[in-house]
């Protein structure tokens, strides 16, 4: 898994990877829901110290990938996100990146299109209807743009 990192007061994000047991403790948090510390260690890795997984999940908080609230003495985390939506904004920061290194060539549009090919051709097909469906909305929306000038 990966976390993103601001770099050095930059406006822009880099990609960090996370750690076997931070990626397990976030997949933990994402199935259970808010978990306390004690939760997640009875659950995660009974075998390890209490005190690396209560470390480990204030790395994940300081990270921004989980929420904090206290109840009673403890801390009670939860996911700052849905799973679904980490995955798609780890997606789109990725083929963000590929695209802008890759605007002097097609190598990133090719390589996507030849592993979606070689993984399942329904998908190229869904590929091939977002495509053309997105073509139509921007049709639609630069003739909406010019009719009104």
């Amino acid at each position: 898994m990966w976390w993103f990192k601001r770099k050095n007061g930059h406006s822009r994000t880099a990609l960090e990877p996370l750690g076997t047991l931070e990626t397990a403790l976030m997949e933990l948090v994402w199935r259970l829901g808010e978990s306390s510390v004690r939760q997640l260690h009875e659950q995660a890795a009974p075998q390890l110290a209490y005190t690396t997984i209560m470390t480990t999940v204030d790395r994940l908080y300081k990270k921004g990938l989980l929420t904090r609230s206290r109840v009673g003495k403890a801390y009670v985390y939860g996911p700052r996100m849905t799973e679904q939506a980490y995955r798609e904004q780890v997606a789109e920061h990725l083929i963000s990146m590929a695209v802008q290194n890759g605007r002097r060539d097609n190598l990133v549009l090719s390589c996507f299109v030849d592993t979606v090919t070689e993984t399942d051709l329904q998908m190229l097909d869904r590929l091939d209807q977002l495509v053309k469906a997105k073509r139509k909305a921007l049709q639609r929306s630069n003739g909406n743009a010019e009719g009104s000038r």
